[in-house]
């Protein structure tokens, strides 16, 4: 058994902008629960009882995080951001046992991924790896792998070529693996001619120096959703993903003692249903939905498949939540207000609002706020995420805003726009792109005044 793990959550994630300046992406929600917390239970149903954990960025956050799961932890603190192997270095002082699981604080794998890394471990390997089958995506976004026969055979760095699987940022290593880890050259070095790889130490250079060295490497697949959360549509995919997965295991349903579900719902699937929440008259539910505890569902409002509810919301007057969202905890949802995507804790959507995308914490969106999905050329929107060019498959035209924001009223924001956290977007304003954090965006007014009377119409 192998009884120890190392996460690696000390990166800023200036590539998950607007959610990055206000927590390290560990620390992001995901299906209601931050990624870090995640890892540590699929880790812990596994067997491992020590965790050492590296932090940087906010580290109090990832800290805080670990230690609400009760675990026993030891911090280690990056001060030099030169990459996780540098991370990993740093953490493997402070490690026990021969055998230890890596993981990167940033990725989102089922416990079924884990289960099969740990069973595809083999005696004659000193390291085994999590890869991910590619369907459709940009190679050039990650670390590329070719496999076969359960090894794996080679590493390309954000490639130009064909490749069908990618690594994961999950692996076990062992003793031996870790004295490649300390031999780390820095930077990455199996690229592609032409390619400019950037200053920074990752765990794949050390995989791909064990096999240039004739040590084996087992690679195993995911099972079921794997998704590494990089950028602000990973996180509405992450979400999604796991309210899908989360709510497949409902065969009938769960309802917890103290909650009450009016005769007057139309539930037409199975749902998830905690301590004292209620179902009132008028709502409808399409099923495999999982409600939390203290929370209230009432008066018409429409909710769709696969979706999550945290704790002590208030879900009412025909509002709408759409297929595979999240909501988290202490948000009011109200009078027909639609919204599909990823709302944080304490969110406020009220009055006719409709949006999709992503909204983070304690953000108050004013009555009549609207976002834009379609586009005219019924395209997807270009993001520039530093300095480079992207439109991606899920969530391009989504609407991504930061923690602690406010809209007013009739606030329109276009496909693809982010906003940055502690932002307001004023009355009437349109958001044509992107708005930095810490900035008030007001609609300044041309207006006529005429003289006018009863005169003008004949009297």
């Amino acid at each position: 058994m192998i009884d120890s793990a190392i996460i690696i959550a000390a990166g800023r994630g200036t590539r998950i902008w607007p959610y990055g300046e206000t927590k390290p992406k560990a620390a992001l929600p995901v299906g209601n629960v931050p990624i870090v917390a995640h890892q540590i239970r699929c880790l812990r149903s596994l067997g491992v009882k020590t965790f050492t954990i590296v932090t940087g960025y906010l580290e109090q956050h990832v800290k805080s995080v670990a230690l609400r799961e009760n675990v026993e932890a030891t911090f280690v603190r990056q001060t030099d951001p030169s990459g996780p192997a540098q991370a990993l270095m740093l953490a493997l002082e402070k490690a026990e046992g021969d055998l230890v699981y890596v993981v990167y604080g940033d990725v989102v794998a089922t416990v079924e991924s884990y289960r099969a890394l740990r069973d595809g471990w083999k005696k004659g390997s000193d390291a085994a790896t999590l890869v991910h089958k590619m369907d459709g995506e940009d190679p050039g976004e990650w670390f590329c792998a070719s496999i076969g026969d359960g090894q794996l055979h080679s590493i390309s760095a954000h490639s130009r070529g064909e490749h069908s699987h990618r690594l994961c940022g999950i692996a076990i290593l062992s003793e031996k693996a870790a004295s490649y880890v300390r031999r780390h050259p820095g930077i990455s070095t199996k690229l592609d001619v032409g390619a400019m790889p950037a200053m920074e130490a990752d765990l794949s250079q050390t995989l791909q120096d064990m096999i240039d060295g004739g040590e084996k490497v087992a690679a195993v697949e995911t099972r079921d959703f794997f998704v590494d959360v990089d950028k602000p549509w990973h996180l509405l995919e992450a979400n999604g993903r796991m309210a899908e997965y989360y709510n497949r295991k409902l065969k009938k349903d769960e309802i917890a003692e103290g909650a009450k579900i009016s005769k007057e719902a139309d539930i037409q699937g199975p749902i998830r249903v905690g301590p004292n929440s209620e179902i009132g008259k008028r709502v409808v539910i399409q099923g495999h939905v999982s409600i939390g505890a203290n929370t209230s569902v009432t008066n018409g409002a429409m909710l769709g498949r696969n979706i999550i509810i945290g704790d002590s919301c208030k879900i009412r007057d025909y509002c709408q939540l759409g297929t595979h969202s999240v909501v988290g905890g202490n948000c009011v949802i109200g009078h027909g207000a639609e919204f599909m995507g990823v709302l944080m804790n304490k969110v406020y959507l009220y009055h006719y609002c409709e949006l999709s995308g992503v909204i983070g914490t304690a953000t108050d969106i004013g009555a009549a706020t609207v976002c834009g999905t379609l586009r005219f050329d019924d395209g997807r929107t270009t993001h520039n995420v530093k300095g480079r060019k992207e439109a991606p498959r899920i969530g391009s035209n989504e609407t991504y805003i930061g923690e602690y924001c406010r809209t007013g009223v009739n606030a329109i924001i276009m496909p693809g726009v982010k906003v940055g956290p502690y932002s307001i977007l004023g009355p009437g304003t349109i958001a044509y792109q992107d708005v930095p954090a810490r900035t008030l965006v007001l609609a300044k007014q041309e207006q006529t005044t005429k003289e006018w009377g009863p005169e003008k119409y004949g009297w």
